[in-house]
């Protein structure tokens, strides 16, 4: 019968696409190079000394001891310190490990507003974009299995308001609707194009910088993590993030 003589053809696998294009693999490997030269960098150019007070401040009273310590090398090694600060910033906000709050705290006690603002934006920007370059290889099973719901509330979220994406970035990055870290991670699976991403991530962390260094000015006064954040600062923050999400709104109404 010419049924029995028919050779089903089986498909041929295609070769798996590698998730980052040529230009994103080299921003990714030009990070990777920064963090291992920048440590490198600091470890030589550093005088010997007892250096057993830096590591991660866990509380308020860490962190008011790294600044005790470190405000006689910032006048001397300036270079040093910002190179070192952005080093481990970026390291923390790529790997999500938490804490990056008592580093702006310290980039007001060190550096002053205006420049400790221009520091937390730039390497809070830098680390979460290195954060979405590592999802973008290997986020979408951890996403999968440690917050699935979370993940299919952002990609319903994200996929309604595509034709105003820029607007509900922001809206996120300015409100505490979405952990930031959690939106750093899931921006490349939910298809959040990166131009939106760094955009949203740039403007939307200035106010919350603005507050956090500023505060930092008057470390010695804060007695906890809730000082931080006062009801004026929460409404003002709150209040930008209603006024970036207005026009999706409206023009979701509209249509």
């Amino acid at each position: 019968m010419e049924g029995a003589n028919t050779v089903v053809k089986q498909p041929v696998a295609s070769p798996s696409k590698f998730p980052l294009s040529f230009w994103e693999t080299t921003v990714a490997s030009t990070v990777a190079l920064i963090f291992a030269l920048g440590l490198i960098g600091v470890y030589l150019t550093m005088p010997d000394s007892d250096y057993s007070f830096l590591k991660l401040p866990r509380t308020l009273q860490d962190l008011q001891l790294l600044r005790d310590n470190l405000e006689s090398y910032t006048s001397d090694y300036t270079a040093q310190v910002l190179v070192g600060y952005c080093v481990v910033y970026i390291f923390m906000q790529t790997f999500m490990i938490p804490g990056t709050v008592f580093m702006s705290l310290l980039a007001g006690a060190l550096f002053g507003v205006f420049k400790g603002v221009a520091l937390v934006v730039f390497t809070a920007t830098a680390g979460a974009s290195s954060c979405y370059f590592l999802s973008k290889m290997i986020g979408r099973p951890i996403l999968s299995s440690l917050w699935p719901e979370k993940l299919k509330f952002f990609q319903t979220q994200v996929a309604r308001r595509r034709k105003s994406l820029l607007n509900y970035m922001l809206f996120l990055r300015l409100t505490p609707t979405l952990p930031n870290t959690f939106i750093n991670f899931a921006s490349p699976i939910v298809d959040v194009p990166y131009h939106i991403f760094f955009l949203a991530t740039v403007i939307g962390l200035i106010p919350a910088a603005y507050v956090t260094v500023k505060a930092g000015l008057a470390l010695g006064e804060l007695k906890s993590m809730g000082d931080l954040y006062d009801f004026n600062s929460v409404a003002t923050l709150f209040l930008i993030g209603v006024v970036s999400v207005t026009p999706t709104l409206i023009s979701k109404n509209e249509s």
